[in-house]
């Protein structure tokens, strides 16, 4: 069970897609988020200084965050040879896409554990995954001040 927090609908439906996955079907689920990805805009690709790498990763993970309307918009640049990360970090795009800074802040930071991953992936992957969200959870702290 995650800590305090709320999990957003459209994040609680796709950690529902992985609960009701078993085995290999969580991998494979993951590795679609991957293929499907959504490509960096080119106002985004064209200004490549503009996004930050989260260090604690690993695999070089890159994100953009913009505020619009008082909304977060992510946007990540991980290199296809790291699936199992890219899909983490399509989950979150996809997941936490549109929530106010505040909502985002109020996303369990253990929410994937509810999706039974680490009986299929290791450690140093999960970590991953955390990783990002305490990154996006910074990027929102910004957008707030």
């Amino acid at each position: 069970m995650s800590e305090n927090g709320t999990i957003p609908p459209r994040l609680k439906e796709i950690i529902e897609d992985f609960q009701i996955s078993e085995g290999r079907e969580k991998v494979e689920l993951l590795l679609d988020y991957s293929q499907n990805m959504m490509p960096l805009p080119d106002w985004v690709k064209n200004h490549p200084d503009d996004m930050q790498q989260v260090h604690e990763c690993m695999t070089p993970v890159f994100i953009h965050a913009g505020l619009q309307e008082g909304r977060m918009h992510f946007y990540f640049d991980v290199p296809a040879e790291s699936p199992t990360v890219r899909g983490f970090a399509a989950i979150m795009a996809e997941g936490l896409d549109g929530l106010t800074p505040e909502e985002i802040l109020e996303v369990p930071n253990d929410f994937f554990q509810e999706m039974g991953l680490e009986k299929v992936l290791t450690q140093q992957r999960m970590n991953g995954i955390s990783h990002i969200l305490a990154y996006m959870k910074r990027l929102a702290m910004t957008a707030i001040a």
